[in-house]
């Protein structure tokens, strides 16, 4: 069973870590959230794709779409 652990309780684990351990630590977490994004953008990508070979996507100026963003419109 997993036991979850508080938001403190993780802080004093990374630093009682040696400064090279917090740097590695640092890079693996930054370079995960990279890739999730990156995950994240190529999944929007695959269902914008597929939402203009339904035939069901929004087609638009960029004025539009700025206006629709940002409620001016």
């Amino acid at each position: 069973m997993k036991s979850t652990i508080s938001f403190q309780e993780v802080i004093e684990y990374v630093e009682a870590l040696s400064r090279e351990e917090q740097e590695l630590l640092l890079e693996i977490i930054e370079k995960r959230r990279i890739e999730k994004r990156r995950s994240e953008i190529s999944k929007k990508a695959a269902e914008t794709l597929a939402s203009v070979e339904a035939g069901t996507a929004k087609r638009s100026t960029i004025a539009n779409l700025r206006a629709d963003l940002t409620g001016e419109g």
